[in-house]
């Protein structure tokens, strides 16, 4: 007897409108297949005549667009970087200086060591002024697009000057 009391206590539980939406049996029927849904979803839509989103490929690219891709990026390389040399401390049988020798060993010239040094601090420089230039958002400075442009080409060319001077040591 008190199982069945429960049993419709629950169904008016649940045939009970929940707020000012739809009742609970009319928003999900119980008896469909997902491919059903998904047909009455597509239904809907063409009925509607409502666009589509948009995919990525048709957007005009833009600074910010690049830059926050690109911040993103460099913050996965830099921590792959760092876990695979923290790897390769770990596992290769010499010291760090054993393999800095065999390195000048192979006599390679000032421009192309520059140039390996220049490339190993780009994206160290690039994450670092642009996480400063986030930062600067996060207090709510900057956010204006001439500003976010501004600040974007700024920290190119700080990017570019400190990876530079990081280089030349």
């Amino acid at each position: 007897m008190a199982a069945l009391a429960l049993r419709g206590l629950g169904r008016r539980c649940l045939l009970a409108r929940l707020g000012p939406g739809p009742a609970l049996h009319q928003a999900i029927p119980m008896a469909t297949t997902a491919r059903e849904e998904m047909r009455r979803f597509w239904e809907r839509n063409s009925r509607s005549g409502r666009p589509l989103s948009p995919h990525v490929s048709i957007y005009k690219w833009s600074l910010p667009m690049a830059m926050s891709i690109s911040h993103r990026g460099t913050g996965v390389a830099l921590s792959l970087g760092v876990s695979l040399f923290s790897l390769a401390a770990l596992l290769l049988p010499e010291h760090f200086p054993h393999y800095l020798a065999q390195v000048r060993a192979l006599s390679l010239g000032p421009a192309l060591i520059c140039s390996a040094k220049f490339l190993l601090a780009l994206p160290v420089s690039y994450h670092t002024w642009n996480g400063i230039r986030h930062l600067a958002w996060d207090l709510g400075k900057g956010l204006r697009l001439p500003q976010v442009t501004q600040s974007g080409l700024l920290v190119l060319a700080l990017t570019l000057l400190s990876s530079a001077g990081l280089a030349a040591l």
